[in-house]
């Protein structure tokens, strides 16, 4: 079932376009990726979800029901562009956050301390902001964005700033929220947290959905039907007509790597059974499958 469900939402500002009827189904407990070039209306969506922006036209559904501001309290929102009060101390403004979100004073510290005991960043609830590189400071919002446990969670470029442990760490967290329960939205330009992270996907381009659906669901419809074969012998592996053609074969002192493309109506099995005929002996055979990158790039190309 679908916390979220947006259906044929528009928005323009002045003669910009930024949504043309654009319609997707976020599903519980999942992580959605939302996918596009700089500029295609992404940010503008999750604004509308966020009732910071109101559509045009079009609705937009929160379990099952027309999105209200009540609603807005269960929805935590990182943005891309990070922003705290620079003069105020972290653990002030983590609690002033906090409890924008409808928790209590008492509440709220209780849960800001387990988090930055988690994170390791105790020693900073009486720094300003301002004394903060920007990775620690994205570490606060994060913390700030997930305290009071939302059941939707909006991460715009979550990523950006971190190094890669503590992207890392935050790869874990989000998994985790998810793990309890949390629906997560996910806006990123990193396609290999794609891969790791996503469920399902949406792909804006010029203002409308180019594609959506899931992720492996996607990786295989775009596949080209090549499997890749790592086998030992003296002997090469060679094309079998009707069945697959051998694209590459690298040897290296002895271990062949061997990229077959199969022939139209070839299953997998078939093509391995055929090699091994061949007498080769296989240590591995296996689909490959696009990258979410290289859709990403075909995708936005064949638009423009």
């Amino acid at each position: 079932m679908e916390l979220i469900r947006c259906k044929d939402v528009c928005k323009s500002f002045g003669e910009k376009v930024a949504l043309d009827h654009v319609s997707v189904d976020i599903p519980k407990g999942k992580i959605f990726g939302l996918l596009g070039p700089n500029g295609a209306g992404k940010t503008t969506l999750i604004r509308i979800i966020n009732r910071i922006t109101i559509p045009n036209s079009g609705s937009v559904l929160f379990d099952g029901r027309p999105i209200t501001q009540d609603d807005v309290e269960k929805i935590g929102y990182l943005p891309e562009e990070r922003g705290l009060y620079r003069k105020m101390k972290v653990g002030d403004q983590a609690m002033y956050f906090a409890q924008l979100k409808g928790m209590s004073q008492r509440e709220a510290a209780k849960e800001l301390k387990k988090w930055f005991v988690k994170f390791g960043i105790e020693s900073w609830w009486n720094k300003k902001v301002e004394e903060l590189s920007k990775g620690m400071a994205q570490k606060v919002q994060f913390i700030t964005t997930v305290v009071h446990k939302p059941s939707l969670l909006i991460l715009d470029e979550p990523f950006s700033g971190f190094d890669p442990v503590n992207a890392q760490l935050i790869r874990e967290e989000i998994l985790r929220l998810k793990d309890e329960g949390s629906t997560i939205i996910l806006s990123t330009h990193n396609m290999e947290s794609v891969e790791e992270l996503c469920d399902n996907i949406a792909l804006i381009n010029k203002s409308h959905v180019v594609i959506s659906g899931g992720v492996d669901e996607i990786r295989r419809k775009y596949g080209n039907n090549n499997v890749e074969l790592i086998y030992t012998d003296r002997l090469t592996v060679q094309s079998e007509p009707g069945i697959f053609k051998v694209l590459s074969d690298r040897d290296d002192a002895g271990r062949h790597t061997a990229v077959l493309a199969l022939e139209a109506g070839t299953g997998s099995n078939d093509a391995l059974k055929a090699v091994i005929a061949q007498g080769l002996t296989v240590n591995s055979f296996k689909e490959l499958v696009p990258r979410m990158n290289d859709i990403f790039i075909k995708l936005v190309t064949e638009e423009e």
